[in-house]
């Protein structure tokens, strides 16, 4: 990570200043609302390039340390680098160390296959019928379908990156055109598919997860979330070698209130992965469990407003922040730090975790003059970061 570590007895920031094209915005001071001692830290909101996020500094040893926020970072780095270094030119610093030196920057190749979880959120539509495989490993499983099948749209979601590497490669080599890729968490990204438009859910052998059965992709929030998005026939098929996971799964999908299961052991597909092969030889029994919807579901709708209305008393406010990380049935609050912005009345910043347990957002909360609006952009539209930000409001309020 670039950073700078310099004298303290440097030139103070005045704000707002620009120098190279770095703004300096504002510096806004730690404020402490718990009982724990903590050395102050300084945020200063910086914009370059047209992109606005925060630097921090604090005490490093005897000096002092300047690198970028953790929370708010942006790209390509060297963005980053030139701010760091405007902040050491404005200031007249006397540089102990830096690793902020210009460097010829490698431009990485537009992956147009591999989209983030905004894409689907908004820009995402097709004609197509679509089949989504969560966790596709080594891909062979994907690019046998999405070959067989040019008119199906393919979505595969994955978390290992060399995994996603791999597939990128093969569905250039083999020039296949209906395969979107998405490194996000399957029990979440359900949310942003309409409804009634997937033909085939694939979830492959995923981890079992035995010893910690709730980072399990299968649950019954998510078999529901998949139910909708299914067209009428469409299916949810499970592929495991793990006796207790299909155990597991299947008591999930016979307490439904109603539905229709497929069971078959050591069924033979038309491709299978080289673990499949190592298990077969080893005599490891294979289950497939299949879930067929019957009836159509409901849209759902994103437009969500993430918007503060009320006004808000900062000052007071921070006096009475939660230290305690507020836990409900499927989400949770936590207040991380808080900032009161130096020289404003009545401004600040919460840092905030929020959201899913296990997919959790770290957002800033910045509030001006009394009012309060998420400091880059706005949360995903999900169900947990929605009741996590009416619970927001109410501890601004």
């Amino acid at each position: 990570m670039p950073h700078i570590v310099f004298n303290k007895s440097n030139k103070e920031l005045k704000v707002p200043s620009t120098i190279d094209g770095t703004n300096f915005n504002f510096i806004a001071k730690s404020y402490n609302f718990t009982d724990k001692p903590r050395k102050t830290e300084y945020k200063i909101s910086t914009t370059r390039d047209n992109k606005e996020f925060l630097l921090t500094l604090r005490q490093k040893d005897d000096n002092l340390l300047l690198k970028p926020d953790k929370v708010t970072r942006v790209s390509p780095v060297q963005l980053i680098k030139d701010s760091l270094n405007s902040y050491a030119k404005i200031t007249e610093s006397e540089i102990l160390f830096a690793n902020t030196q210009n460097v010829n920057q490698k431009i990485e190749p537009t992956q147009e296959y591999l989209k983030d979880i905004n894409y689907f959120l908004n820009d995402f539509d097709t004609d197509k019928e679509i089949q989504i495989e969560i966790g596709f490993g080594s891909g062979r499983h994907l690019l046998h379908q999405a070959k067989e099948n040019p008119d199906v749209q393919f979505i595969g979601l994955e978390i290992h990156t060399p995994s996603i590497e791999q597939l990128l490669k093969q569905v250039k080599i083999q020039e296949l055109d209906n395969i979107l890729v998405v490194n996000y968490d399957a029990r979440l990204f359900m949310e942003f598919i309409k409804s009634n438009k997937v033909g085939r859910i694939f979830v492959h052998f995923p981890v079992p997860w035995d010893k910690k059965p709730h980072r399990r992709v299968y649950s019954t929030d998510f078999i529901n979330e998949a139910l909708r998005v299914l067209k009428v026939n469409g299916t949810l098929e499970l592929r495991t070698d793990s006796r207790k996971y299909f155990d597991y799964c299947t008591e999930l999908l016979t307490n439904l209130p109603k539905g229709k299961i497929t069971i078959d052991i050591n069924k033979d597909l038309p491709v299978s992965s080289k673990y499949e092969d190592r298990w077969k030889k080893q005599g490891k029994h294979i289950y497939d469990v299949v879930l067929l919807c019957e009836q159509e579901d409901e849209e759902i709708n994103h437009d969500f407003d993430f918007n503060f209305n009320d006004e808000i008393n900062f000052e007071e406010t921070i006096k009475n922040i939660p230290s305690k990380t507020l836990v409900e049935k499927d989400y949770f609050v936590h207040v991380e730090d808080v900032f009161v912005i130096e020289n404003e009345t009545n401004s600040g910043l919460l840092q905030v975790t929020f959201g899913n347990f296990d997919r959790p957002l770290s957002k800033y909360i910045i509030v001006k003059d009394g009012k309060a609006s998420y400091f880059q952009d706005l949360p995903l539209p999900t169900s947990s970061n929605i009741k996590a930000h009416n619970k927001i409001k109410e501890i601004l309020k």
